[in-house]
């Protein structure tokens, strides 16, 4: 794949990345999120007001969902574009590339985020399934746990796992035999391209945090203007079903 293919690709998964970011925006549940956040810390940091409320809960609520949302948007579909593999039908793979001679399984995650012992053990079960639904085609088996970014992190001693492990430079090195790739990929996403999304994704940003203070306004502020803690509380902690 050459640099203009590849810059082409990049433009396209950034577009679906902010098109997926203003999705979620736009499908928020202010109450819903309101009953998972902590109301008792708005107040010991002193937030006053329901727009540095209402700000703080889109900034928290769209921070733990874009790293998802980049990796099923951005990564993944790139690496499959550039593996020359396919979509794996398979539990827990995300990528099939298949030779004469080797069948390699790839998942693909965003960071080296350490996997607890249960998700270690899930993702090699599902490995080793469908290790034994492909010996019958007397292939080499290779499977990888590939992480977009970040540096490898060696598996505990006592995990014993049957894959591979594979992060950053390493793991789009492993998919396109050039140890530049990762480089590439920031290099090739064009500041234009980017701000004209962001000038976008800002408006709908402005749009959302007009809309919920209005909302939280209506619903938790008192006639004066001042947030109704107690309200609030009662609302998030209270046995009464509201």
């Amino acid at each position: 794949m050459n640099n203009d293919e590849l810059r082409t690709i990049i433009a396209e998964r950034l577009a679906d990345f902010y098109k997926r970011r203003m999705q979620r925006l736009e499908k928020l549940k202010l109450k819903g999120i309101l009953k998972r956040k902590n109301p008792y810390l708005f107040k010991a940091i002193g937030a006053l007001n329901a727009n540095e409320i209402v700000e703080g809960i889109l900034s928290a609520y769209l921070s733990s969902s874009d790293e998802g949302i980049f990796g099923d948007a951005f990564f993944e579909p790139i690496a499959k574009a550039v593996s020359g593999g396919v979509v794996s039908p398979s539990e827990g793979v995300d990528i099939a590339i298949e030779t004469q001679t080797v069948y390699k399984a790839i998942s693909v995650k965003s960071g080296p985020n350490p996997f607890n012992s249960s998700q270690r053990k899930r993702q090699d079960d599902e490995f080793k399934a469908l290790r034994r639904r492909l010996v019958k085609l007397g292939k080499q088996f290779d499977p990888i746990l590939g992480h977009a970014y970040g540096r490898q992190r060696p598996e505990p001693a006592e995990s014993n796992v049957s894959y591979r492990d594979l992060a950053g430079q390493a793991f789009w090195e492993e998919l396109t035999g050039d140890p530049d790739f990762y480089l590439k990929l920031v290099r090739l996403m064009e500041t234009k391209v980017i701000d004209e999304h962001r000038q976008d994704y800002d408006i709908a940003w402005n749009n959302a945090v007009n809309k919920y203070v209005r909302e939280f306004t209506n619903h938790f502020c008192s006639e004066s203007g001042a947030v109704d803690w107690e309200k609030l509380i009662r609302f998030n902690s209270g046995s009464g079903q509201e």
